[in-house]
């Protein structure tokens, strides 16, 4: 039986695009909702303070903007990725400085990656040498944490989300691409204000699909959270 009972709202500051939600964010807000970890498919641009419904159909989600599906959701075992090598803060902080994200382009006021925002998370995935991924710095403000100290899920999943782009799109060109589907699994907390390192790498390319790995670790490489991430191209024209 379906039942809608609750809504969520997307605070406007937690955008990824300026007038949408954040992908990763918005995904990690409705995967709160299910037990354990979960995959959420993205069918809409996710609205900006606006209340949206909350469907439950035994243990799927469906978050609503009045008739329209903007997001489904599901418990998932575990996220299938296969996490590289670690990278190192030095690695990390040498990779970011080749940031490619444009101050100018669709996601520069991004709150995760935005590098027109001062106020972004500052996760800013560049390619680390000599090896197929991206990497970068960050460390979680206290205002990302709960009371215990610990970052709050959703702003984990956000921060696993932006730099899966970069790691697919490696060369000149950036096409708009956007994510369509995200599960993540987080294994042990993240700890605001400590230092970690951000990593996403390509997985398989399938005409205008594009699947990517990502996870955070500690300054000391170990794995606390993976994410599997498929992104979708713009059709050209």
């Amino acid at each position: 039986m379906t039942t809608t009972t609750e809504t969520i709202t997307i605070p406007a500051r937690f955008n990824g695009p300026l007038q949408s939600g954040n992908g990763g964010y918005s995904c990690g807000v409705l995967a709160a909702h299910t037990e354990g970890t979960a995959e959420v498919s993205l069918r809409a641009p996710v609205p900006l303070e606006r209340p949206l419904e909350l469907s439950r159909d035994g243990d799927a989600l469906r978050l609503l903007d009045g008739e329209q599906t903007i997001a489904e959701a599901r418990p998932v075992d575990g996220v299938d990725v296969t996490v590289p090598a670690p990278v190192g803060i030095e690695d990390a902080w040498r990779a970011s400085r080749g940031y490619r994200s444009p101050h100018d382009g669709i996601f520069s006021r991004c709150f995760v990656c935005g590098p027109a925002r001062e106020d972004s998370l500052g996760v800013f995935a560049g390619a680390v040498e000599d090896r197929d991924l991206v990497a970068s710095p960050w460390t979680p403000p206290e205002w990302a944490a709960g009371a215990a100290g610990e970052v709050r899920p959703e702003i984990v999943w956000s921060v696993l989300d932006c730099p899966t782009y970069f790691a697919v799109y490696p060369g000149p060109e950036m096409p708009l691409s956007m994510l369509v589907r995200q599960s993540t699994e987080i294994q042990r907390s993240v700890a605001a204000g400590a230092e970690h390192v951000v990593i996403a790498w390509p997985i398989e390319i399938d005409g205008r699909k594009r699947h990517a790995g990502s996870a955070v670790l500690s300054a000391e490489g170990e794995v606390l959270a993976t994410a599997r991430a498929l992104l979708v191209e713009a059709r050209q024209g």
